[in-house]
């Protein structure tokens, strides 16, 4: 995204769209994320990031880049915090993807560190993890079809399609030569049977962000507040309690030898049983299948670590990842297991 032609091409792009006049300055790449470009930049004294695909794009990359500004800009005028959109490309040929680009956000993401105030302060991080929650309960109290997002999703049975959807992606994984099967994840059939059995009857639709968790967030330097929530790419119309569901596996346990998400020093984070109970102060959605909220999103994200697993074992991913990824898998079906006793 550095080359000079492509810079050309951008700022020719952003004179059609009176941002600014002159040359892109100071461009930078950003670290996060592992799949999309992040670009930083100056133009006639205003910052920008600019957010695409990468060079070799997915198949549905382009599609992917279209959703997340249409969310983007429905989320403009709401009390989630989000980066905020300036502008969007849907046009391929102008950079070879779909592009926006948006406000920088000043902020820090605790995964990659936390500074000296979040450290040193076990209040900072109480409120860190309340403002976590917060940012999900405002998320999915808002009116998706007063916002235009009418078919942004599929509402319709979604509870219904999860098993199995997570079931045949697993199974698909035994087409990768070398991957030793399903059995290498403990109770994978037990909890889904549970979930079967379990799922709530009922829930009303709402946006859910689809990853959240303390690697997709960005807090403010001088406070424990949310700046914003980032990397909406997965963000769909489906059942928001996911979202806190999601939250809860991804949750770090202080004594567990190895979490998959880590922020260090945690000295006064909510547990989780403090979180849940913010945002049904917060929330008029129903709290008591959370459980199922928690086991599902233990059941999604072990399949989805298991496939790097099998990939590696098919010699298409890195072996050392694919095996860390499935020590993972096994101790978030571990923890789904406690969960169902």
């Amino acid at each position: 995204m550095e080359a000079e032609a492509d810079l050309v091409a951008l700022a020719a792009w952003m004179d059609q769209q009176d941002l600014g006049a002159g040359p892109i300055e100071a461009a930078v790449r950003l670290t996060g994320g592992t799949q999309n470009i992040l670009m930083r930049f100056t133009r006639a004294g205003r910052d920008y990031v600019l957010r695409r695909p990468p060079p070799h794009p997915r198949e549905n990359s382009n599609e992917t880049m279209r959703r997340e500004a249409r969310l983007l800009a429905a989320l403009a005028d709401t009390n989630v915090p989000h980066p905020r959109l300036i502008a969007a490309c849907l046009d391929e040929s102008v950079l070879g993807a779909v592009f926006y680009l948006m406000e920088p956000v000043d902020g820090f993401n605790p995964v990659s560190g936390l500074p000296p105030l979040h450290a040193a302060s076990a209040a900072v991080q109480h409120r860190m993890g309340l403002a976590l929650v917060e940012g999900i309960a405002a998320l999915g109290a808002l009116d998706y079809r007063a916002l235009g997002l009418e078919g942004f999703g599929k509402p319709e049975n979604y509870l219904d399609r999860q098993v199995s959807r997570w079931r045949n992606q697993l199974e698909s994984y035994g087409q990768l030569q070398g991957w030793p099967g399903a059995e290498g994840l403990p109770g994978v059939e037990q909890v889904a049977h549970w979930l079967e059995a379990h799922r709530p009857r009922a829930f009303t639709p709402g946006i859910m962000h689809g990853d959240y968790h303390l690697a997709n967030v960005m807090y403010a330097r001088e406070s424990g507040e949310l700046a914003a929530i980032v990397d909406w790419e997965l963000a769909t119309i489906g059942d928001p309690l996911i979202d806190l569901g999601w939250l809860l596996a991804t949750w770090p346990e202080p004594d567990a030898p190895q979490n998959l998400i880590s922020v260090k020093p945690w000295i006064g984070f909510p547990t989780a049983d403090e979180l849940v109970a913010h945002y049904a102060a917060r929330s008029t959605r129903d709290l008591g299948a959370i459980n199922w909220y928690a086991v599902l999103a233990c059941y999604k994200l072990g399949i989805l670590l298991e496939g790097t697993h099998a990939r590696a074992c098919a010699g298409k991913a890195p072996r050392e990842t694919g095996d860390l990824l499935h020590g993972r898998a096994v101790r978030l079906f571990e923890r789904a297991q406690r969960w169902i006793g």
